[in-house]
């Protein structure tokens, strides 16, 4: 989610090489932090010292590396507890979580707007949420426009209408992978019965004679 346009943020080589600072001087303060969002519950120890194993004698331990990182488990919020935190971040998540039906992905797109159209930086919020979100629909395979898509609050409808058509896409293949399936079970059971030759089967199941053949020859 970092905003490698926006001024306010700054890399520490960034901040040297544009000579705000010198390791002399001093550096800022770092927070690291580690957001996860994998099916599993994060595990592993928050301070890498806690990793180094085994635990090095006495006079190595002064020496041993400490970073601590804040950790945001995605898992770990139930829908109640993202709700109640109107961030964007909890939006992403909540979009992330809806997995269910393009419906329930539908209703964390307008929460999500809701919470940019209440950000005190709503224009870069809006930004960096609907680049996020471009990449994610590609990774989830959507099969809509996304080229057209600048702005979650302006193309607000644009994208809803482009989310109900690719259900509508998904449902019908589900019909037609149902349908196919049927058929399949039908020209088997035909297969069994003997009395029927592969032309007959296909003209009554709709199946290609190819596929009736191989269905046949795994009988």
């Amino acid at each position: 989610m970092q905003d490698q346009s926006d001024p306010r943020i700054f890399r520490i080589d960034h901040l040297l090489k544009a000579h705000v600072t010198t390791p002399r001087q001093g550096l800022p303060p770092v927070l690291p932090i580690v957001l996860y969002n994998g099916s599993d519950r994060w595990t592993a120890p928050q301070d890498i010292y806690d990793m180094v194993q085994p635990e090095p004698p006495a006079f190595l331990r002064v020496y041993q590396p400490h970073l601590r990182y804040y950790l945001i488990d995605e898992g770990r919020y139930t829908a109640e507890e993202l709700g109640q935190r109107q961030t964007p971040l909890s939006g992403v998540f909540g979009i992330e979580n809806a997995v269910g039906s393009r419906e329930a992905l539908q209703r964390a797109v307008d929460r999500v707007v809701g919470i940019i159209q209440n950000d005190p930086h709503k224009e870069r919020t809006d930004a960096i949420i609907t680049r996020w979100l471009k990449r994610h629909l590609q990774w989830l395979g959507a099969g809509v426009n996304l080229e057209q898509l600048n702005s979650l609050v302006e193309d607000r409808d644009m994208l809803a209408e482009n989310l109900e058509n690719w259900a509508k896409k998904e449902r019908q293949e589900g019909r037609q992978e149902g349908e196919q399936l049927r058929a399949e079970q039908t020209a088997r059971n035909l297969i069994q019965l003997g009395v029927l030759t592969d032309e007959q089967i296909a003209e009554a199941t709709g199946l290609a004679l190819a596929d009736v053949r191989v269905l046949r020859a795994k009988s």
